[in-house]
């Protein structure tokens, strides 16, 4: 019997510098950002990571993230996953790394 298609709800965002796996099968994000500090410009982040979990679902799914320029059509980094949640209870957690991020305008 094939399962029916039930769109997930995204349980969680994070945009952080690093998610570390460690030893025990725990991730850890390290330095989680509410804001991107710029005294000065450009700036540039030699890696940045979105963290997302996903939950409450079944089916097969894409996970797209773009970061995005001010006027919100500029992409400056952007990746993409396929994840699979096999049953409604199961969760989906998937990191996407960007490398070499530069941000030349406040906003």
């Amino acid at each position: 019997m094939e399962t029916d298609l039930i769109l997930p709800d995204l349980q969680s965002a994070v945009l952080c510098e690093d998610v570390r796996c460690e030893i025990n099968g725990m991730q850890t994000l390290v330095g989680v950002l509410s804001v991107i500090p710029a005294p000065a410009l450009p700036i540039n982040y030699i890696r940045l990571c979105i963290w997302t979990r996903w939950c409450s679902g079944a089916g097969k799914f894409r996970q797209k993230s773009r970061i995005v320029g001010v006027d919100e059509q500029q992409v400056i980094a952007q990746a993409e996953v396929e994840f699979v949640l096999k049953e409604m209870e199961g969760h989906a957690t998937n990191v996407h790394y960007f490398g070499g991020v530069q941000f030349q305008q406040y906003g």
